[in-house]
């Protein structure tokens, strides 16, 4: 995941549904797939700071050797500072770079 080129707000937004459910026609259709984009960027972001965190774990058994890592700690700020993973989503469902098709599943 690109993290340095995200363009996805940090704060509230409403949006215009007309917008988010002209790609399929139907608004609760366009939702599943935001939804399911969402949770693909959780996973990618959670798995990308697992791994950078890991570089900084020690094994140590000592109590006494407890210290906080400066480079542990800026690198979880600037995870919590991302958009939220549902956001990102939105913005690409918008900028149409969102695969998805029609499983002609209609009921």
């Amino acid at each position: 995941m690109d993290t340095k080129n995200l363009k996805a707000p940090n704060t509230t937004v409403t949006y215009d549904r007309d917008a988010i459910t002209e790609p399929t026609g139907n608004i609760y259709e366009a939702i599943s797939i935001i939804a399911k984009r969402s949770e693909q960027i959780n996973t990618e972001i959670k798995e990308e700071l697992t791994e950078k965190l890991e570089e900084f774990a020690t094994y140590n058994e000592s109590l006494e050797e407890v210290f906080e890592n400066k480079e542990q700690i800026e690198v979880s700020k600037f995870y919590e500072r991302l958009p939220k993973p549902h956001a990102i989503a939105v913005e690409e469902w918008k900028e149409s770079k969102i695969y998805h098709r029609d499983t002609g599943t209609a009921v």
